[in-house]
């Protein structure tokens, strides 16, 4: 029985250094946890961009139906075939009729002149806007070509599948025929070529330039310093920061942020293949160098921001971490996530240091002719009735000064014309009268003679009557 009872005495003292020891390792995994930045947190909703995304899903739908129209033969679609094209845009029975009802800056309904059925069309505006769109989409082909070679420079492989990069091409302001254009085009930059284990088609750079290995976050960088005079310790690895109205910033948070900024990493453009990357400390690094690959992969699109879909594509050649979403939340001071635009199906990441007060800070000529558009489908219906009116009564104020400039014109014409006659002169004059009758003044120009021959005489009437006559 003692010996039973020894074994359980020596065993008692043990547990508890165990529960003591334990208990010590709980507490000091939490206070390294409260100086790091936590990895699950709430996601704080940004009205300012979630309202640039509503915007956008309808500029998104208007563009459906511009491709459609635009597609036609004649760039015309009859009223009758629109709700049943539509439903292949997914709209409902009855509803694209409606909707384009909505936008009359960007769609005209007009009747034919000779079927006399209705007929819609664009707008002058918004062909205005397609063709300063497509100017400004030719002018910075050149700063497309460098986007292009720095995306393809951050991939591990030093290569890029051009599936990926057409899924994305709108984004990085490439046009649709981007593989001739542009690829194809400058083959001292670009070397396509197919995968022979995968088939599938990929870019790559024929030679590295390593002037164009910088990020836009070292200018940011340095900019700050020359400007502000951050002390360079400070800055040398930070991010610009910018919460959104309502996060909440608590004295630990505030200290993980501030040690994290301070964490050295890896540049996106650098090959770290040759690094053992197993300790924690090459974690670390790797997990902020993803930070600057998304940073710079969206300070490369032209609008700053892309679809999480879209960054995805470019997770394995960038070495992302595969939630995406959850690792961006748990930076929401550098990135936004919106989901609004597309009832909650698509992720759009903004890039928060690019705008202000829902528009960038440093503006494009593609990204101006992209947000007329928007600005058309802004207008509201009750100005387009207004301009409708406007024109309408200039057209009116200008055919009746027309007309009483013609019925001017015209009795000084015949008066003119029967005082020829009566001196006796060739008909030259009249040949030339008629000529000017038939081409210029129109059925107005008609009626208004009729009313002068009733001036005439009764008698002259007789006598034309009886020159008209045919001859028996």
């Amino acid at each position: 029985m003692l010996l039973l009872i020894g074994p359980f005495k020596h065993k008692t003292p043990t547990i508890k250094a165990l529960a003591s020891l334990l208990l010590n390792l709980s507490s000091a995994r939490s206070l390294s946890h409260s100086t790091s930045i936590p990895t699950k947190q709430q996601r704080v909703r940004d009205h300012g961009y979630d309202n640039y995304m509503e915007i956008e899903k309808k500029t998104r739908k208007v563009l459906k139906f511009q491709d459609l129209i635009l597609s036609q033969p004649n760039q015309t679609l009859p009223v009758s075939r629109l709700d049943l094209l539509a439903r292949r845009l997914g709209f409902k029975q009855h509803e694209s009729g409606a909707f384009v009802l909505k936008f009359p800056h960007v769609f005209d309904i007009y009747e034919h002149p000779v079927q006399r059925i209705l007929y819609i069309r664009l707008s002058r505006k918004a062909l205005l806007q397609i063709e300063q769109e497509k100017q400004a989409l030719d002018a910075q082909i050149p700063d497309a070509v460098i986007r292009l070679r720095k995306l393809v420079m951050m991939s591990s492989t030093g290569r890029i599948r051009l599936e990926h990069v057409r899924i994305a091409r709108k984004e990085f302001g490439l046009p649709e025929d981007f593989e001739y254009s542009v690829i194809l085009k400058y083959p001292q930059y670009f070397r396509l070529f197919d995968a022979k284990e995968t088939r599938n088609k990929y870019i790559a750079i024929v030679e590295r330039d390593e002037s164009l290995a910088v990020c836009a976050i070292e200018k940011s960088r340095e900019r700050e310093y020359r400007e502000k005079g951050i002390d360079a310790e400070d800055i040398r690895f930070s991010f610009i920061v910018n919460f959104p109205p309502g996060f909440k910033i608590g004295k630990y948070y505030r200290i993980a942020v501030w040690k994290w900024q301070r964490v050295p990493y890896w540049s996106p453009y650098e090959d770290v293949s040759g690094y053992d990357l197993r300790s924690l400390e090459a974690q670390k690094r790797m997990e902020k160098r993803a930070v600057a690959s998304i940073h710079e992969l969206l300070s490369l699109t032209v609008e700053k921001k892309i679809t999480l879909e879209r960054i995805a594509h470019f997770r394995l050649a960038m070495n992302l971490p595969k939630r995406l979403k959850e690792f961006l939340l748990q930076h929401q001071g550098i990135f936004y996530i919106s989901t609004r635009g597309n009832q909650g199906k698509l992720h759009t990441v903004f890039l928060r240091e690019a705008y202000k007060r829902g528009d960038l800070i440093e503006p494009n000529n593609l990204y101006l002719a992209r947000r007329m558009l928007a600005d058309l489908v802004l207008l509201s219906p009750r100005k387009a009735n207004v301009d409708r009116e406007l024109v309408n009564y200039r057209r009116d104020r200008e055919d009746h000064e027309t007309g009483r400039f013609r019925t001017e014109f015209v009795d000084d014409d015949f008066h003119n014309s029967a005082v020829e006659d009566n001196v006796g002169k060739d008909r030259v004059g009249e040949d030339n009268l008629d000529s000017n009758m038939g081409s210029d003044t129109g059925s107005d120009f008609l009626d208004e003679n009729d009313d002068c021959l009733e001036t005439l005489d009764a008698e002259d009437i007789q006598v034309a009557e009886s020159e008209l006559k045919p001859v028996a």
